[in-house]
């Protein structure tokens, strides 16, 4: 009895311990799988694409699909891009204009990853990336701003001439007339600088000039430049406004002179009026009788008597004039 107890107590650890050996084998057959398993799978986010090498060399098309992807564990390597819009700030540069001017200018853009496996072919990373940039973008900005002269850069557009209304005409800005302008210019850039980062899987989407200053001697130039245009557009106004001023009094003269006319021909024209009026009451009056004729003989030659004579005046008379007539009655 004892010893069967004994048999079977043996018998059933023998099996607990067959069945231990069992499930540690399966955790570490698991964990093996597992590790496995989380040393190929990977998951590539929407803003990422993905390039898998296999002992350096690109293994098939670029990854640009959001998701769980798996690879053969240890032996191939996974390189991450980002898919998003990236941003590329140039080092202000000192560069020469075509006149012969030097000017610092800063520039930035967006760039765009679109191949990604060309891009890992060419570049490797980012980092070599930018640095590759900075050949591109500055060398092509360098060279288009020799090419053009320091308004071009400056200005993306001829001003609009200004209207003075009445007094002035409209007036340009004869110094700093344009054809290309900044605008153009970064458009050439871009698409000179697109040429040379396609074959790196790049696309330069925008580019601009962020910013111009002028080395110090340039600044002297341009503020006298200027100065002498708003002086000259000042002078051209001084100008028209004198024009304008003498045109406005003699306008005033004009219209003085036809308002003093008119009223020197209505004053005549009344004044004539009231003498056909005082000669034909006068010749009514002188037509009635002889008595009235004499009295308006009289009364005339005492009115030529007032305005003639004074304190100083001479005159010589024949005895036989009319004028003589009343002072000979006098007597």
């Amino acid at each position: 009895m004892c010893y069967h107890f004994c048999k079977c107590s043996f018998h059933n650890k023998k099996q607990l311990t067959m069945d231990n050996k069992k499930t540690i084998i399966f955790i570490i057959l698991g964990a093996i799988a597992l590790f496995f398993f989380s040393q190929g799978a990977y998951i590539v986010n929407e803003t990422e694409q993905v390039v898998v090498t296999q002992f350096g060399k690109p293994v098939g098309d670029a990854i640009t699909t959001p998701g769980m992807k798996f690879k053969v564990p240890f032996i191939q390597t996974t390189h991450f891009f980002d898919k998003r819009y990236l941003e590329w700030d140039g080092d202000p540069n000192q560069v020469p204009t075509k006149d012969k001017k030097f000017i610092f200018v800063d520039t930035y853009a967006r760039w765009q990853i679109t191949d990604p496996l060309q891009f890992y072919k060419r570049m490797t990373n980012e980092r070599s990336a930018y640095s590759r940039l900075d050949d591109i973008l500055d060398g092509e900005t360098r060279n288009f701003i020799a090419k053009h002269n320091i308004e071009e850069a400056v200005r993306s557009s001829n001003r609009t001439p200004v209207s003075s209304g009445v007094v002035g005409e409209m007036i340009g800005d004869s110094l700093m007339t344009i054809s290309i302008g900044r605008d153009k210019i970064q458009e050439m850039i871009q698409k000179a600088s697109n040429e040379q980062a396609k074959e790196l899987g790049i696309a330069i989407l925008d580019f601009r000039i962020k910013r111009i200053n002028y080395v110090e001697e340039v600044q002297t130039q341009v503020y006298e430049r200027m100065k002498s245009e708003r002086y000259r557009i000042a002078d051209k106004f001084k100008s028209e406004g004198q024009g304008e001023a003498s045109r406005i009094n003699g306008e005033k003269d004009r219209e003085l002179k036809t308002i003093v006319s008119e009223a020197y021909k209505t004053a005549e024209e009344i004044k004539g009026k009231a003498d056909a009026q005082a000669a034909a009451i006068y010749s009514a009056a002188y037509d009635k009788s002889a008595q009235s004729r004499q009295l308006y003989s009289f009364i005339k030659s005492m009115e030529a008597y007032e305005k003639t004579f004074d304190n100083q005046t001479h005159i010589i008379l024949s005895t036989d004039s009319e004028f003589y007539k009343y002072l000979r009655e006098m007597k």
